[in-house]
């Protein structure tokens, strides 16, 4: 998957984001990625609360307006006392605000353009362009505003955050205590499959590159261990790190004995035709053929005459539950091509009856009040919307989508990471008890 970035630099986020207050800035729509074009916008931007539009031009402006209500196509005009249009002259070593309000309060139309604050219409005509008409709704200098430049290099979009939003209470109600993290290690440590012929599960982990896949098997294995340790190959490489299809035993202790749980890593899904993880050889995991350390093969997916093809293949090898691996403050950004190829995914998980769940990592990047207390991860309204729009683009249902934060520059274990991440392998854990109880009534339903 392409890494979706924004192009503000730390100090103009800080001076757009002085001009309404304390708030974070989420990207949810890059025209350079996801097309200079209203449908395409709307996709992305739709119902999102308050949003800003930046634009950025040749002539080195940065400039857009900023909107407190939602778009949804209602084909009329918005009155919006809070909306106002700004520029930031980049000509300037330090360049100051240039901030416009409306003078009759409408603020923008809700129609089936581009961003239209009337005065300034982004993305006209479907293309990468701005109309400017001073004066309709809002009454501006042009000099002052793009300097007379309408050629759009890039426009993005921005969900307006409230880094103040906390919920009254938890709606996922969990024990932050050393009792819990006890607990939860224990149970994982005993469980055992009701199924004889199967020693450990084997959940597999799928997603785009860089959501943390192996992050997470070294993050729960860091738990176990005691301390933080990194086996599996991690980075910020723009194509997948992994190569190889791996299975991952975790050990409790220093040399202790192997946890009910293997976590399979593959390569990581792209949006190339060509690229990433192909459907084919996902299905092949799924039904076990694949042995461990097999070495991908871009160009053609694995054959039955071909070195690593398992032919016999019983319960054991084959994966008991999919773990697909999103990155929180990304899930609005996953490209067409991204979500399609997760609907085939789970299209074929479904077909052949594995259950699935979905881990959002990094909710500490994508929300401050989570980065600054992990026990807000259940309170914060960002994370919430978050994990909503992970379950409606992936087709899962809330209960399925576990947040966790993967260790990745942290030398030391932390308690409420620990709890986090051993919630999410009890969770899979569950859900493989009740896979086995439904392939055991299966059996019995056959002798009958």
């Amino acid at each position: 998957m392409s890494v979706v970035t924004s192009r503000l630099t730390r100090n103009q986020e800080k001076k757009i984001s002085s001009m309404f207050g304390h708030a974070r800035l989420s990207l949810i729509y890059k025209a350079s990625v996801h097309g200079y074009n209203a449908n395409f916008f709307f996709n992305k931007c739709s119902q999102q609360g308050p949003t800003l539009t930046v634009a950025y031009n040749n002539t080195g402006f940065l400039f857009g307006g900023y909107i407190s209500k939602d778009y949804a196509r209602t084909q009329v005009n918005v009155i919006d006392e809070k909306a106002f249009l700004f520029s930031l002259d980049g000509r300037e070593q330090n360049p100051k605000p240039y901030r416009v309000i409306s003078g009759t309060g409408q603020a923008f139309t809700d129609g089936n353009t581009g961003p239209n604050f009337g005065s300034l219409i982004f993305l006209y005509n479907n293309t990468a362009t701005v109309h400017s008409n001073p004066g309709n709704f809002f009454n501006f200098d042009p000099l002052k505003m793009h300097g007379n430049d309408l050629q759009l290099t890039e426009c993005e979009v921005y969900r307006v955050e409230e880094c103040g939003a906390l919920l009254a209470k938890p709606w996922r109600v969990i024990a932050w205590n050393p009792e819990k993290r006890k607990d939860l290690m224990d149970t994982i440590a005993k469980w055992k499959p009701d199924i004889n012929s199967v020693n450990q599960i084997s959940v597999l982990l799928v997603g785009p590159v860089g959501a943390g896949k192996s992050s997470f098997f070294n993050s729960v294995c860091s738990v176990f261990k005691g301390h933080v340790s990194s086996q599996a190959n991690t980075g910020t490489a723009g194509t997948s790190l992994t190569t190889k299809y791996r299975t991952y035993s975790i050990r409790g202790g220093c040399k202790g004995k192997p946890l009910p749980v293997v976590l399979c890593d593959t390569m990581g899904l792209e949006e190339g035709v060509n690229a990433g993880l192909d459907i084919d050889d996902f299905t092949s995991i799924l039904k076990g053929n694949v042995q461990d350390r097999y070495q991908f093969n871009q160009s053609m997916p694995l054959q039955e005459d071909a070195p690593g093809f398992r032919k016999s293949v019983t319960l054991k090898d084959k994966i008991h539950c999919v773990a697909y691996v999103i990155d929180a403050s990304k899930v609005k950004l996953l490209p067409d091509r991204m979500i399609e190829k997760f609907a085939a995914f789970r299209r074929k998980a479904n077909q052949l009856g594995i259950p699935q769940l979905v881990l959002m990592t990094k909710v500490d990047e994508a929300c401050p009040l989570v980065a600054e207390d992990l026990t807000n991860v259940y309170c914060s309204k960002n994370l919430e919307t978050m994990m909503r729009e992970a379950a409606a683009q992936l087709g899962v249902s809330m209960s399925a989508v576990i947040p966790v934060k993967n260790y990745s520059q942290e030398l030391e274990l932390d308690p409420l990471t620990d709890i986090l991440l051993l919630t999410a392998v009890n969770q899979m854990l569950r859900v493989v008890e009740s896979y086995f109880d439904d392939l055991f009534q299966d059996e019995v339903e056959k002798t009958d």
